[in-house]
């Protein structure tokens, strides 16, 4: 008999041929994750609000096509290199290193067709009190422009107490930098809230990285008190977003990597966020050093799920990460990964309510 906490139905066929499906994990308590083998999207999340309503909480597409089309990453896994790196470029062993230039200059993302714009191989499990799947792909010597074979396995796992966890493992025959993370877009109010300015965010995290204007880290880890970027106690997202700071006018809003205030490799929260009117929470845990606080800085309206609008602000993304630019700034946590050593990190969002 088929277990109805997991469920596989086709969801399109990626540009070249190969099938791409749709894994949908459910809990005792009706939270609903939809996830893709195209880019390990988390496609939708079903949460329940105060007064036990569902709804949408994340920004995504409905169709496959939304996803293949150049996009803000909605939903996206994102490696080998999630964030930028300074022109496209970094040296390892006393060579240089040249990856795919997709921002100007600039590498994001893992480039063209990083992890986000590749197909996965999935196997779906259950547990006594949770399902998920592990994800699994071999990112080949070469591919935009890294060198080495990454093999990466993604195991995604919603349990019974709300915890949706990423547990992700790399290992790689030649030396290569590692920064891998995942990147939904939240917007707790739901699917027909126009943003996400009346969201209050606490972010424990005592400094930042700040950028110059190509939104690259200048080097500085710059304190947060008594600026704009201190979310160390919550803080109405919309009462800082639009504050005169000249960090804030550079990125248009927040795009800045947090620094996390943490003693070892344990797993902390990292970032609590809270939608007043639904009452939904989202605590963020991780073993992770850093936190890319992106405030949604749209240029201009994309249409998503259901034929929506997103605008300026539509969501917020809280991406768990190693810094931007680590492998040109010896200074930052180092992101180099081995051959015979394995990258593990691991991040849990979890959903809740509060009266």
């Amino acid at each position: 008999m088929d277990d109805p906490r997991t469920h596989r139905e086709p969801f399109g066929v990626a540009p070249d041929g190969r099938e791409v499906d749709c894994h949908t994990l459910s809990n005792r308590n009706g939270l609903r994750i939809r996830l893709l083998t195209w880019g390990g999207v988390i496609q939708s999340i079903l949460a329940p609000d105060r007064a036990g309503g569902f709804d949408e909480i994340t920004l995504g597409y409905d169709t496959l096509d939304g996803y293949i089309r150049p996009n803000p990453y909605f939903g996206a896994l994102i490696g080998r290199y999630a964030n930028r790196i300074t022109g496209a470029r970094f040296r390892l062993d006393d060579r240089e290193v040249r990856v795919t230039a997709n921002e100007g200059a600039n590498h994001l993302h893992g480039g063209e067709r990083g992890f986000h714009a590749r197909v996965w191989t999935a196997e779906p499990f259950t547990e006594p009190a949770a399902a998920g799947v592990a994800l699994t792909r071999a990112s080949p010597d070469g591919e935009e422009g890294y060198e080495g074979e990454l093999r990466v396995r993604v195991v995604i796992t919603l349990d019974d107490l709300d915890r949706l966890a990423f547990d992700y493992e790399a290992t790689t025959d030649r030396p290569t930098p590692v920064n891998l993370t995942q990147h939904s877009y939240f917007n707790l109010a739901g699917r027909h809230a126009a943003d996400i300015l009346g969201h209050r965010l606490t972010i424990h995290a005592s400094s930042f990285t700040p950028v110059d204007a190509s939104l690259l880290p200048t080097g500085e880890i710059r304190r947060v008190a008594g600026t704009p970027f201190d979310f160390t106690r919550q803080a109405l997202i919309g009462d800082r977003v639009a504050a005169d700071h000249e960090q804030l006018g550079l990125a248009g809003g927040f795009d800045h990597n947090f620094v996390l205030d943490r003693d070892g490799p344990a797993l902390i929260e990292a970032a609590r966020l809270v939608e007043p009117v639904s009452g939904r929470v989202l605590e963020i845990h991780t073993t992770e050093p850093g936190l890319q606080f992106f405030s949604g800085n749209f240029g201009s309206p994309i249409r998503g799920h259901g034929g929506r609008m997103y605008g300026r602000h539509a969501g917020v993304t809280l991406e768990t990460q190693h810094f931007p630019d680590s492998p040109n700034r010896p200074a930052f946590p180092s992101t180099l990964l081995l051959p015979g050593r394995t990258f593990r990190s691991r991040t849990v969002y979890r959903f809740g309510v509060e009266a």
